[in-house]
């Protein structure tokens, strides 16, 4: 029943999002990295948020990002991307 994924190798980061979703509603599941995030989203179609970090291990949010517009054809799906760098990546 989740309709928001937080995708954040900080278990920090990932409680604070993940709680301030649900106190606003929201049902919510977490990933550490990119990799889990893509096998979470598969195996969960409702989700229709994505909030993911950009830096992480295994696979990085922009890669993330790409695979789910491209190899899942999800383009259904919102991506917000959050990260604490201060230098822009794009």
């Amino acid at each position: 029943m989740a309709n928001v994924l937080v995708v954040d190798d900080s278990a920090t980061v990932r409680n604070e999002v993940g709680d301030f979703l649900k106190k606003n509603g929201l049902d919510v599941i977490t990933a550490i990295d990119g990799r889990d995030g893509l096998a979470k989203l598969k195996a969960d179609p409702r989700v229709k948020l994505v909030v993911s970090d950009v830096n992480m291990p295994n696979m990085d949010g922009l890669t993330m990002a790409e695979k789910i517009r491209g190899e899942l054809g999800n383009a259904s799906v919102n991506i917000i991307m959050l990260t604490t760098e201060n230098t822009p990546i794009m």
